[in-house]
């Protein structure tokens, strides 16, 4: 089992201890790289693909860890979109 497929398997179970990082490297794994947001963009973080379709969500603040919400908002956007 490759590290794509590793990652994949671990955000499926949820884990209250995903790090941004690993979201990040999913990500680019799966095609999608962080879109620039401009000087004001904050925040806010867009994954976004060579066919312009994007997943947005907030970066976690103070700690690097994705909060549950964050987790399950990931998983169905790449399920939607067919990569999970």
């Amino acid at each position: 089992m490759g590290k794509k497929e590793k990652l994949q398997k671990r955000l499926m179970t949820k884990p209250k201890d995903f790090m941004f990082t690993e979201l990040e490297q999913l990500m680019n794994q799966l095609g999608y790289k962080i879109a620039k947001s401009g000087k004001t963009g904050g925040s806010k973080i867009r994954f976004e693909n060579d066919d312009g379709d994007y997943i947005r969500l907030h970066k976690p603040h103070q700690s690097n860890t994705l909060k549950a919400y964050q987790v399950s908002d990931v998983i169905s956007a790449l399920v939607d979109r067919g990569l999970l």
